[in-house]
């Protein structure tokens, strides 16, 4: 099944860290760049950040300088560091993942986050 796999979800308390994964089965092919959103209760899914294969990184204005999208070389894997995480960063955050050409999107089942205290 063409589904991403996200992993790291988890409770943290505020300013606290942690890391999310992501990966592409095989037979996802040829991606062109791989992201994170997050969907909050009652809220729309909302961009959180990308990579492509080029390196070149975009970040929503709201996690800029406390988030840090990163992959591996082979672009199957992509994580999110977040830090000094907020009680607004509470929601469900789903991988991305575009593919060159086509653009066919694919997407991972979520995996939750909560900040509280």
């Amino acid at each position: 099944q063409d589904q991403l796999v996200e992993s790291g979800g988890g409770l943290v308390q505020p300013g606290g860290s942690l890391k999310l994964s992501c990966v592409a089965p095989g037979t996802i092919s040829n991606i062109y760049a791989m992201g994170w959103y997050r969907q909050a209760p009652g809220k729309e899914r909302e961009f959180v950040a990308n990579i492509r294969t080029s390196g070149h990184t975009d970040y929503a204005d709201s996690v800029k300088g406390r988030f840090t999208i990163s992959r591996n070389r082979v672009m199957n894997t992509v994580y999110l560091q977040m830090n000094s995480l907020k009680p607004e960063d509470t929601a469900v955050y789903y991988c991305n993942a575009v593919t060159a050409g086509w653009g066919t999107k694919y997407w991972g089942q979520g995996t939750q986050v909560t900040v509280s205290s």
